[in-house]
């Protein structure tokens, strides 16, 4: 029980870390549902690890129900995580993820195909995984890698690297992804005009999809 405690405690601290709209503990508290869901899988994985499976999936069965978050009770979350919305947040049995997280809503650690033993992803420390992003298998996502919205994940992300698209491809953060900075309008206008002049370039047929 006090482990269930000392989580809860890290994981209201990256809440108000981590997530702009979060801007005091009783806000969190009482009115943040993904928090509330997140609270919910501590307590049935605690009753799991006890073997106390009914308990462990009246829980998650009622946690399902009430904020739309379907995290087994066999998975392992790291204190210290953030699920930001929460809503279709689907996280697999056999599934990790680490401290210092960001997981926006609709994402899915996944498996592949149906079979026994690991399928799910292991996810690394101070990921931020985007709004609808699927990742699927028994893969590895490297610490401080950001994976895109809606990216479709089926292969292993290195540390430090972006990953986007569907299915997605690997960049790296500190060559082909600024993302620490705004983009000024004119490096905006820039990079759009020059997608255009390319797409336009190419044969009628060619352009990709």
């Amino acid at each position: 029980m006090r482990e269930l405690v000392s989580a809860i405690r890290q994981d209201v601290k990256a809440y108000l870390r981590l997530d702009p709209a979060t801007s005091n503990v009783f806000q969190l508290i009482f009115f943040n549902a993904s928090f509330h869901g997140l609270i919910l899988y501590r307590l049935s994985h605690l009753f799991y690890h006890w073997k106390l499976y009914p308990l462990a999936y009246i829980v998650y069965y009622l946690k399902r129900v009430l904020f739309s978050m379907d995290i087994h009770p066999a998975a392992e979350i790291e204190p210290g995580v953030v699920i930001d919305h929460g809503i279709g947040v689907v996280i697999g049995a056999t599934a990790s993820v680490k401290s210092g997280t960001v997981i926006y809503h609709g994402v899915t650690l996944g498996a592949k195909r149906i079979c026994s033993g690991k399928r799910h992803p292991d996810v690394g420390r101070n990921v931020l995984i985007g709004a609808g992003a699927k990742i699927l298998g028994p893969i590895k996502i490297g610490d401080n890698a950001v994976i895109g919205a809606n990216a479709v994940v089926l292969q292993d992300v290195p540390e430090n690297a972006t990953a986007v698209g569907i299915p997605a491809r690997i960049l790296r953060r500190d060559t082909d992804a600024e993302l620490d900075r705004q983009h000024t309008n004119g490096e905006i206008v820039h990079r759009t005009e020059s997608v255009r002049e390319d797409r336009e370039e190419q044969p009628v047929g060619q352009r990709e999809r």
